[in-house]
């Protein structure tokens, strides 16, 4: 059985796809990294959903929903870089927002939906969502408040969702796109 994750997008990343016009378009491929600057997708493997949230005046978005198709170098990602200048992926240098030139970044290939802003999570189901570790051990988010996140500290990271918790979100990307 796939597992699903939940990945934070910052105000920079979504404004940079904004900015690019990427807004409508299915992303190909996402970025990880071993460095701080990018998640790490830790456990995340093929067939694996990953919840792209982006968080804009405490109100938290699905931006995308992307099935882990592999975590490999194609030939859609570009020549290698022979040097430290050059470009790391400039086969998907349309999507490098999305991390191409983070440190150590490898790519994640993946069969997205459309990039959107306006799918937000409903405040009763925010305050549901419930992320589980490797030990089985659940959590929910803090901060809360009358259906509106006062801070996204514990969305940042990489997370993996309960099985109810993907549903829900399942649910909620599907009726934003049978919606449009």
């Amino acid at each position: 059985m796939s597992d699903a994750f939940t990945v934070l997008w910052t105000h920079d990343v979504c404004r940079a796809l904004r900015r690019a016009g990427r807004v409508g378009e299915r992303p190909p491929v996402a970025f990880i990294g071993v460095h701080s600057s990018l998640p790490a997708w830790t456990g995340a493997g093929a067939g694996d959903e990953v919840y792209a949230l982006h968080v804009n005046r405490r109100e938290v978005f699905v931006v995308s929903r992307m099935r882990v198709i592999d975590r490999e170098r194609h030939g859609c990602c570009g020549t290698a870089p022979a040097t430290w200048e050059d470009p790391a992926y400039p086969g998907h240098h349309d999507w490098s927002m999305l991390g191409a030139e983070g440190c150590g970044a490898d790519p994640v290939h993946v069969d997205a939906t459309p990039v959107r802003f306006d799918t937000p999570i409903s405040g009763d189901l925010l305050a549901r969502l419930t992320w589980r570790n490797r030990r089985g051990q659940t959590r929910q988010l803090k901060y809360v408040v009358d259906g509106r996140l006062e801070n996204s500290v514990s969305l940042q990271g990489f997370y993996r969702l309960t099985p109810e918790s993907s549903a829900e979100l399942a649910d909620v990307t599907a009726s934003a796109v049978s919606s449009r």
